[in-house]
């Protein structure tokens, strides 16, 4: 658990932020009589610590008060790199959703003119409000809740695609997904076109899932690229999951050594081929949702090797 070191709003936009010390946060809106609140970034925070190795770099030539990177809340002895989209802080009163992390930053801002450098992109993080109250300096703050793993459903099938028939498989693996405690938060359907597979995938990356499952296109029909479109957009490859669902697969019919289905994570998303099958869907998402856990929680920094 740590603690806020500093309360900063400004009143006006294009202005530094200063601390007061103590605020009322309001839910779904921000600080107020702060110029960025009801914005999409509701509440900004910034780990005191980042800014103690930015004031070290700097061998402390620039003046940083608190404020001076633009954050609404300083805190001490929260490990941001183990939050996500999703994690809830609990800062004193307030409870809070983190919503980005990190964000663009302009080159001619006030900030990079008063400090030289901004560390808001790299070690900033955005939330909103949930349940709104008073914060003060030396309240405690920290990790509340961290979001169940979230998982997108992508069925590819010309047929499917195009009404030939109801998309049953990809119903059968978000089903499986709800019963394991994962959150479904989406559920789509593409064709078997290996390009719009791809683009698809990348759709669906950009939502920052845990975990995506794709039903379908990974046999031997021409038609059947869903592993090449995985591997197109993979940065590195997690080949053991799929080699695991074909040796379980292989208990149940001998067909399986037919599947040519990949495993990948991009970024922080792993990504997993599963049968077309909603039979075989439904058999290969109860196996292994329980086993890539860890694998999981290790992607999102909250599990130690």
């Amino acid at each position: 658990m740590g603690r806020i070191t500093a309360v900063c709003i400004s009143e006006k936009k294009g202005t530094v932020k200063k601390d007061i010390g103590r605020c009322l946060v309001i839910k779904g809106y921000g600080l107020a009589h702060d110029a960025h609140a009801g914005s999409e970034r509701q509440v900004s925070l910034l780990p005191s610590e980042s800014v103690e190795r930015f004031r070290e770099r700097t061998d402390g030539k620039v003046s940083l008060p608190a404020g001076v990177f633009g954050e609404n809340i300083l805190t001490e002895g929260i490990d941001y790199e183990k939050c996500h989209v999703g994690t809830r802080l609990r800062c004193g009163e307030v409870l809070l959703e983190i919503t980005q992390i990190g964000k663009k930053c302009h080159t001619d801002c006030e900030i990079r003119r008063i400090a030289g450098d901004c560390i808001m992109p790299g070690e900033g993080v955005f939330a909103k409000v949930l349940e709104g109250g008073y914060i003060s300096v030396g309240d405690s703050a920290g990790i509340a809740v961290s979001r169940p793993f979230s998982v997108c459903v992508l069925t590819v099938s010309d047929r499917a695609f195009h009404g030939g028939y109801a998309d049953e498989s990809g119903a059968v693996t978000a089903d499986v997904c709800r019963e394991s405690g994962f959150e479904v938060t989406e559920t789509a359907l593409c064709d078997d076109d290996e390009n719009n597979v791809e683009k698809e995938l990348l759709r669906l990356c950009e939502l920052s899932p845990d975990l995506i499952l794709t039903t379908g296109g990974t046999g031997f029909s021409m038609r059947d690229r869903v592993p090449e479109a995985t591997l197109r957009i993979a940065d590195r490859n997690a080949s053991g999951i799929a080699e695991a669902i074909r040796s379980y697969s292989m208990g149940i019919t001998p067909k399986a050594m037919l599947s040519r289905a990949v495993s990948v994570i991009r970024g922080r998303t792993l990504i997993v081929n599963m049968p077309g099958s909603p039979r075989a869907a439904r058999e290969c998402a109860e196996y292994i949702l329980p086993h890539i856990r860890h694998g999981i929680e290790l992607l999102r920094g909250e599990a130690d090797k």
